[in-house]
């Protein structure tokens, strides 16, 4: 027992020494350059081909070879990913989307030119680099892990490694060659990811799919590290490496021995799937992601019949059936899924693939009558039950990507269909014994099946256009472009990105169950993981949020796989993928020309009263004045305003460090100072309030028991130097942060727990101090998703008076926001908090980009907001619009307001 103890331990530790060698490869590449490097294992498998060339086709010696592979190949290898690849995405600030595509553009190429170069064939072959002893190849990655652990902690390359990290920018005014750094640390990567592919080449059988697919999976290690630490990442590989061989020995006997053998076989396929669903997303929870989505492309309508004829033209093959064509449509609704996830609702999704497969693979069960629990079903009825399925399934992906964003949601979703690949599709209780798929009576023919596709995929298209066009579309678009804005107008992004990945899931499983139908049999391999990385990086390429992408993606990838040599369709799509960074991303900018908007200079806003004021508040058909509101919603409870004359308080207030000058009109901005009167046991409270906010970070106190008001019909004004709290507070108040301690209530109700997107159908509407539009829509929609969330059915009656009191009723309604100015950017913003009728605004630094005429327009419409019974909390950095808007001003400082 004790020898095979030690055994097992022996070839535990030479699999986890090459783990380790990924993890440190890994860790050392996001370090230095902040990109996950998905490419990794698609770059060991060609350092190990090109070893196995120089070896075995020409006959170089061993070691001649293997200095030539790793200490030439491999860092040109890194050094050119660097400067054709990466290095354009670093400038001027990295992206992390457009960077994960890329990387998974460079997976997909060069698992491409390997099968065009040596064949898809596996090979036995491949050169012994190091003796068979785990011992040597430990004591080189502890070596290894010694020497880089010490460079970058003690050297000043390691100083610059760390600074480039935090701040690329900042370090290249510091003097740090950021160029350099970068380079050196993918050059060591790809070093790290040759060793670990010539090591592990005898280990398995080396083949242009498997190789790359085991290293992926060892990405887990990295994450466990939370791409930092190298001991972690070591200790982690080793550990799950001898864990993996440990478990050879158990032997339960029963149904559950071949459960164990799948788990004791793919033991670093748990752990990704654990380290990506259960510990903390890499590079954290938050933060502002950019979108996956490639840009919207307006298709021309001629295109479209176009497309139906080509894809009819099959239909008229003379002599033999149609044949591989038959895949078309079924792989067309399969990255149908894709518009809905990834093009629509901005989610990365890399395991489509998977639910594509389970889709088959439960249409085929079910038929044959061994899908447990129910009897054979007829094929249509199989598929449908197959669809409903694996619909629930897509929560699988669809709960991390509540939490996560960017790397961390790509990692989650490609952990979810890796461990379907390897613990379903791959394993016999699943697979074994299954017959021949029959198509349904009728159509045994593949021109008679085609035509049923071409209908299936009519429909397809059709629900995805109408759920594109509709209020759920512009939800999705909404939470695409911008999360944290798209909750602020009301949108439940939570609930939309499980209904995404849930339609998603749907549409796949429809696809896959088609194509199995299709070719008349399951094929694990036609859904491997590394298949849905293809399928992802076809769809992106050609425009995710596009209905053509999909029909274009399937027939490019079907026929250059039928009428070419396997990889060609894999290196095309890549070498696109890979270079789909260098295409000029959509911003939100100002006009080329520069010039004000044709709105100023405006009108006097209405005075309180004005029809164009009451159309902003009174709901569809009109209210009954004398109805009670309900908390939270619809107009200010019944009573005047406070006073807009009232005296000024004793103390001058400041706005970051200036002196406000009093208001016009005899209006004083002076510190609203009542603290007895507003928080005083059973005073008056309308409106919102917040009793006692306390709220800290890492045992540094942000808000120190803060109490505030926002009482209806007035202007408050909250101000502070920088790092005051400012901030923090707003976030407590409109729900995005949830204070440690203290209440927030609206008309007494307590409404704390409160989402941000519950608080603004309350009729809590808040803007942001940079803009939170959402660029892909045009201003008209931008508005209309704030009168949508908000429950106005119509939505019309809503937008348009907002539209005509900001000035936006004209020409510029039918534009995108995308290019806009940012005077009107943030007319756009305000009119999207307007639309739903608020009775709480809460204004983010708004004069934020504006000039002296559009913060003029601003503080005008602010004034006749506050007049209807509005109640508007300011924060503003600027002293003399707070002096000509605000009826009182509260000063933060350290996180208290002054007294």
């Amino acid at each position: 027992m004790g020898s095979l103890t030690y055994d097992l331990t022996l070839a535990g530790l030479a699999v986890g020494s090459a783990a380790a060698l990924t993890g440190i490869g890994l860790v050392v590449t996001h370090r230095a350059t902040g990109v996950l490097n998905l490419a990794h294992g698609a770059v060991a498998m060609i350092c190990a081909y090109v070893l196995r060339q120089f070896v075995v086709a020409w006959g170089w010696p061993v070691p001649a070879a293997a200095a030539v592979t790793l200490l030439v190949v491999a860092p040109g290898m890194g050094l050119l990913l660097d400067r054709a690849v990466f290095r354009p995405l670093s400038t001027p600030a990295p992206d992390p989307a457009r960077t994960l595509v890329a990387s998974i553009g460079v997976f997909v190429l060069l698992v491409g030119a390997a099968a065009l170069l040596w064949g898809t064939g596996a090979r036995s072959d491949a050169p012994v680099l190091l003796p068979d002893d785990p011992w040597i190849q430990l004591a080189a990655v502890l070596l290894l892990g010694c020497a880089v652990g010490a460079v970058t902690r003690w050297t000043r390359f390691g100083r610059g490694l760390r600074a480039v990290v935090d701040n690329r920018e900042l370090a290249a005014l510091g003097g740090v060659d950021a160029d350099r750094t970068a380079a050196a640390g993918w050059a060591f990567g790809a070093f790290t990811a040759g060793l670990t592919g010539v090591l592990l080449a005898p280990l398995v059988r080396l083949d242009p799919y498997g190789l790359p697919l085991l290293v992926l999976e060892v990405i887990a290690v990295a994450v466990i590290a939370r791409m930092r630490s190298l001991p972690v990442a070591a200790g982690a590989a080793l550990a799950i490496g001898v864990a993996q061989a440990q478990m050879a020995r158990l032997h339960p006997g029963g149904d559950a021995e071949s459960v164990v053998q799948s788990l004791g076989a793919n033991l670093f396929v748990v752990a990704l799937l654990v380290a990506a669903l259960v510990l903390p997303g890499v590079g954290g929870e938050g933060g502002s992601v950019a979108r996956a989505a490639a840009p919207p492309v307006r298709i021309p309508w001629p295109a479209w019949p176009v497309a139906a004829v080509l894809f009819l033209l099959p239909l008229g093959f003379a002599g033999s059936d149609p044949g591989t064509a038959v895949q078309v449509p079924a792989l067309a609704v399969v990255l149908l899924s894709l518009v809905v996830v990834t093009g629509r609702g901005g989610q990365i999704s890399l395991g489509q693939a998977a639910f594509a497969g389970l889709g088959g693979l439960f249409t085929a069960l079910l038929a044959a009558g061994r899908f447990p629990g129910l009897p054979a079903l007829p094929v249509p009825a199989a598929l449908a039950v197959a669809v409903l399925c694996v619909t629930p399934l897509g929560l699988l992906t669809g709960w991390p990507a509540i939490r996560r964003h960017g790397l961390a949601l790509a990692l989650a979703t490609l952990a979810v269909g890796v461990a379907v690949s390897r613990f379903v599709f791959e394993q016999p209780y699943a697979t074994a014994g299954l017959p021949v798929v029959a198509r349904p009576p009728g159509l045994d023919g593949d021109r008679a099946y085609y035509a049923v596709e071409l209908a299936v995929l009519a429909g397809a298209l059709a629900a995805v256009a109408a759920l594109r066009r509709g209020r759920t579309g512009r939800a999705l678009a909404a939470m695409r472009d911008h999360e944290a804005g798209a909750q602020a107008a009301g949108v439940a992004v939570p609930a939309l990105k499980l209904l995404a990945f849930a339609a998603g899931a749907a549409l796949a499983a429809l696809g896959g169950g088609l194509l199995v139908l299709g070719v008349r049999a399951f094929d694990p391999a036609a859904f491997d993981p590394v298949r849905g990385l293809l399928w992802f990086a076809a769809v992106f390429v050609l425009g995710a949020d596009n209905l053509m992408a999909p029909l274009l993606a399937a027939a490019l990838l079907v026929g250059l796989d039928a009428g070419t040599e396997p990889g060609v369709a894999a290196v095309v799509v890549g070498l696109l993928a890979a270079l789909s960074g260098l295409r000029r991303r959509t911003a939100c900018a100002p006009d080329a020309a520069g010039t004000a908007p044709p709105w100023l200079p405006a009108p006097e806003p209405p005075a309180a009263g004005d029809d164009r004021t009451e159309a902003l508040r009174a709901p569809e058909g009109g209210a009954d004045p004398a109805a009670p509101a309900a908390p939270g919603r619809g107009p200010a409870p019944p009573g005047p305003p406070p006073p807009r004359d009232a005296p000024p308080t004793p103390r001058a207030a400041s706005a970051g460090g200036k002196a406000v000058p009093p208001g016009p009109a005899g209006r004083t901005a002076g510190p609203a100072h009542a603290r007895p009167e507003r928080f005083a046991k059973g005073a008056d409270e309308r409106g919102l309030v917040a009793r006692g906010v306390r709220v800290g970070y890492q045992g540094f106190v942000v808000l120190d028991g803060v109490d505030i008001a926002v009482p209806p019909g007035r202007v408050t004004a909250l101000v502070g130097d920088n790092g005051a709290g400012k901030s923090t507070l707003f976030h407590c108040l409109c729900g995005t942060l949830r204070p440690d301690a203290g209440r927030i209530r609206l008309d007494g109700t307590d409404i704390t727990r409160r989402s941000a997107h519950a608080r603004t159908r309350l009729g809590v509407a808040r803007t942001f101090q940079e803009l939170a539009v959402f660029p892909s829509l045009t201003v008209e929609e931008n508005v209309l998703v704030g009168a949508e969330q908000a429950g106005h059915r119509p939505a019309a009656p809503a937008v348009e008076p907002v539209l005509r009191l900001l000035g936006l009723d004209g020409p510029v309604r039918r534009r995108r926001a995308a290019g806009l100015s940012t005077g009107v950017l943030r007319r756009v913003e305000l009119g999207r908090a307007l639309a739903g009728r608020p009775h709480t605004l809460l204004l983010d630094e708004p004069a934020a980009g504006l000039d002296t005429a559009e913060t003029e327009a601003l503080a005008r419409v602010l004034r006749a907001l506050a007049a209807d019974g509005t109640a508007v909390l300011v924060v503003e950095h600027d002293p003399e619009l707070v002096a000509r808007v605000a009826d009182g001003v509260l000063v933060l400082e350290g996180g208290r307001i002054g007294r």
